[in-house]
């Protein structure tokens, strides 16, 4: 009786030291004798102890941070580049067996994928078509990690830094295209307005009365500023007067002149 009472305490305290939980983000990865036998999890499984070994894998989203790594861009620029990936475990049988620390090899990776797209790009586009480039290095790091069980959601360049002397330039060249816009604006305006004020001048000439309409809304606009500018105003007439005597007087003289000849 006491042989069955042991040999049944000892089958308990067996049975209880196989027993575990996993959480619901985790999968355990079992074997026997060294040989794979399958996933377990999540909730409370048993696996025979002594004669097992269980690795447990989290299926959650993680990250990798890639710190700053000098790289040369193809236009031979030195750039300082850093980034983050996002990835999860999608088969963990995969993620133990094909490879010995996805956690290393992933980083790795990622590593070297960022040096080859940086350097397969100009520093132009590395600035500009961000998300192009962080789409090219996630489709190229999940091929690259699929055949582990890994599965790349994400990769994003947090920052860029370039040298010194080539912000210096690159403030130049900005700051030279600005100038030549606001030249090209500014020329564009004075050829418009040079435009709008000959149509002005073809129509005041046609109806001289506007020129006295023009005169009226001068006087306005100088007198709303409260200056103390006086104004002495002549008549049109004046003006057409002085141009016909001055008409009469050169022709008078060009007929002197060849009469004397």
């Amino acid at each position: 009786m006491y042989i069955a009472i042991a040999a049944a305490v000892i089958i308990a305290v067996y049975f209880l030291f196989g027993l575990s939980v996993i959480q619901e983000y985790q999968k355990t990865v079992v074997f026997i004798f060294g040989r794979y036998t399958g996933i377990k999890g999540p909730g409370i499984i048993w696996t025979p102890p002594l004669i097992s070994k269980k690795i447990t894998v989290d299926i959650r989203t993680k990250t990798v941070d890639v710190d700053a790594q000098d790289t040369v861009t193809r236009d031979s620029v030195t750039i300082r580049v850093d980034a983050v990936l996002y990835y999860r475990i999608t088969d963990p049988k995969k993620a133990i067996l094909a490879v010995a620390d996805y956690r290393k090899a992933i980083f790795q990776a990622s590593l070297t994928v960022l040096h080859n797209v940086i350097g397969q790009n100009n520093l132009d586009d590395v600035l500009k078509n961000r998300d192009e480039i962080n789409t090219s290095l996630r489709t190229i790091v999940d091929e690259i990690t699929d055949p582990w069980g890994l599965k790349v959601e994400l990769v994003e360049m947090k920052d860029v830094e370039i040298p010194e002397a080539m912000q210096r330039a690159m403030a130049k060249e900005a700051e030279a295209v600005r100038e030549k816009r606001a030249r090209i604006i500014k020329a564009q305006g004075e050829s418009e307005a040079s435009k709008m004020l000959s149509d002005a001048a073809l129509d005041i000439s046609k109806n001289p009365l506007a020129l006295e309409l023009r005169r009226m809304q001068m006087i306005t606009e100088v007198g709303a500023e409260h200056n103390t500018t006086t104004i002495m105003l002549l008549p049109s007439e004046f003006v057409t007067m002085a141009k016909s005597i001055s008409d009469k007087f050169s022709a008078s003289s060009v007929n002197t002149v060849e009469s004397e000849k």
